[in-house]
């Protein structure tokens, strides 16, 4: 039997144990956020919740959920789970000197002369000009390839087992790859080094900038410059456009399908390197639009303040 003591301390307390619950749920009184269920914004922020991490696994888990998955992420799984160095090695000899062959066979044809339109007495400026960017495109693209070539061969060999046909493969073909690439290394630019950074290079725009700056001294004088330029600037863009076209299509007949059968039969390769023909092409368009928009405009602006 219990007393009235124990009855009233069991009275008392449970009121008491009531408040502490509450005080519990409720917080510290001073506190203005206490008793809220949703998350502070700061903790809402992924940057923040990064750098309030505790340890080196939290935050790599944390970037990781920011980063999400996307068809890079896949394809670095997929390339991974593809442990051989050599996904086809009965098919990666001849690859290998298909691939060099077209190489030699680009490098060689690639930065002939092109077939222009009429163009009257300009013509041999002009497939001057063709020429030299389309050497500029088929040479960059040649010299990043067999690099490329070259890195990959070391990559694969240095992964493959020791003595295997597969590591003796690879071997071979990369000591071919270093053998050649000196060779194909080169100078994209049709013209002497020595012009392009010597006395006649700069007294050409020593030249240049003497007659622009006497011309622009009248009106007349401004709106010969500004036709100039309109003409110069179109007729670049013109070239390089044509030039780019010329050149993916050299690049297309010779090395595009022997680079992609060596790169399927290396397997978990990604993709072959792509030539700048796309981008020359764009910069080009920029040039011409260029030419066409602002020229004139600040053509008009100068006169009118003359």
């Amino acid at each position: 039997m219990s007393t009235p003591v124990e009855e009233t301390d069991q009275a008392d307390g449970e009121p008491a144990d009531e408040t502490a619950e509450e005080t519990g749920a409720a917080g510290d009184p001073d506190d203005p956020h206490a008793g809220d269920t949703e998350p502070l914004l700061l903790d809402r922020i992924d940057a923040l919740r990064v750098l309030r991490a505790s340890s080196n696994e939290e935050k790599g888990q944390l970037l990781e959920e920011i980063g999400g998955s996307g068809k890079v992420e896949q394809d670095i799984v997929s390339e991974l789970s593809k442990v051989k160095p050599l996904w086809q090695p009965a098919e990666f000899p001849e690859a290998h000197r298909m691939a060099m062959r077209s190489l030699e066979v680009l490098d060689r044809n690639g930065s002939r002369n092109a077939s222009l339109p009429p163009m009257g007495p300009l013509k041999p400026i002009a497939q001057w000009i063709v020429q030299q960017l389309t050497r500029w495109i088929v040479k960059g693209y040649v010299n990043g390839l067999i690099t490329n070539l070259r890195k990959l061969y070391e990559r694969r060999e240095s992964n493959s087992i020791w003595g295997s046909p597969a590591q003796v493969m690879l071997r071979r073909a990369r000591i071919n790859a270093e053998q050649v690439e000196q060779g194909f290394k080169g100078n994209p630019v049709g013209i002497p080094t020595f012009l392009l950074g010597g006395a006649v290079v700069s007294s050409a725009l020593s030249g240049i900038v003497n007659l622009v700056a006497a011309a622009l001294s009248n009106s007349l004088g401004v709106v010969a410059v500004g036709v100039l330029a309109v003409l110069v600037l179109g007729s670049l863009s013109w070239a390089a456009i044509y030039s780019a076209a010329v050149a993916r299509r050299r690049i297309r007949l010779t090395t595009d399908q022997p680079i992609r059968a060596l790169y399927d039969t290396i397997g978990a390769a990604g993709n072959p390197p792509r030539d700048q023909s796309y981008n020359f092409a764009v910069l080009a368009i920029v040039l011409m639009v260029l030419a066409v928009l602002v020229v004139p405009p600040v053509v008009y602006w100068a006169v009118s303040q003359a």
